[in-house]
């Protein structure tokens, strides 16, 4: 990583990751002029992004979950080449809005594939690049979803057709993946207010520049 920062932003639809990244970007150019890079997955890449745009398709409701746990991964792979791993070498910090977490908690815990299964199929595609700070926003499903159609704005994919069952098993998911990783996912309230969460992530964020700085 050549002293770049992997920071990872992570949750159910709707926890308001898209706020937060915009928030925290603002913040650490203020306090530190430092370089930082906004990405997404899938996405981030033209590669990546048609794959985004197979995997989201609200058509394509008959896909294997092992096809899509695989497409995640194929896109993660040619977004970490193409983009994360580049920023990183010239000592940028880079916030993606999702990475490896969302396969373990989407596809590998509440499609059933097995976390440890669909981590082996990461592992091969990451290497050994993982966050050194990964933030989880935690909110019941029902009120992520809700913000989602209150806000008019964002068109309906592929996932958020899924019964709010499936939505639960997500965040079932995450929970059990931030207690295995205690020592790199923070979890955060979503339920607070953008300024409180935004707050939050800071300190988070400014223990993490402390930490690399030494």
């Amino acid at each position: 990583m050549a002293g770049g920062i992997f920071i990872t932003i992570e949750g159910g639809d709707g926890v308001g990751k898209t706020t937060l990244i915009t928030r925290l970007t603002e913040r650490i150019h203020r306090e530190t002029k430092t370089r930082t890079v906004t990405t997404r997955e899938p996405g981030g890449i033209p590669i990546a992004e048609a794959i985004r745009a197979v995997v989201l398709d609200r058509s394509h409701t008959t896909m294997d979950p092992r096809t899509e746990a695989l497409l995640y991964a194929a896109a993660r792979r040619q977004h970490l080449a193409e983009k994360v791993l580049p920023a990183l070498g010239r000592g940028d910090i880079v916030i993606c809005d999702r990475f490896v977490d969302s396969s373990l908690a989407y596809q590998g815990f509440a499609r059933g594939l097995g976390i440890e299964k669909v981590w082996e199929i990461n592992r091969f595609a990451i290497e050994d690049c993982m966050p050194q700070l990964t933030l989880y926003l935690d909110i019941e499903p029902e009120v992520g979803l809700a913000r989602i159609e209150a806000s008019g704005t964002r068109e309906v994919n592929r996932l958020d057709l899924e019964s709010l069952d499936f939505h639960r098993k997500v965040r079932e998911g995450y929970l059990r993946i931030a207690d295995r990783f205690p020592e790199r996912i923070v979890t955060l309230d979503a339920s607070h207010s953008p300024e409180e969460i935004a707050e939050q992530a800071w300190r988070q964020v400014s223990k993490q520049l402390a930490h690399n700085s030494r």
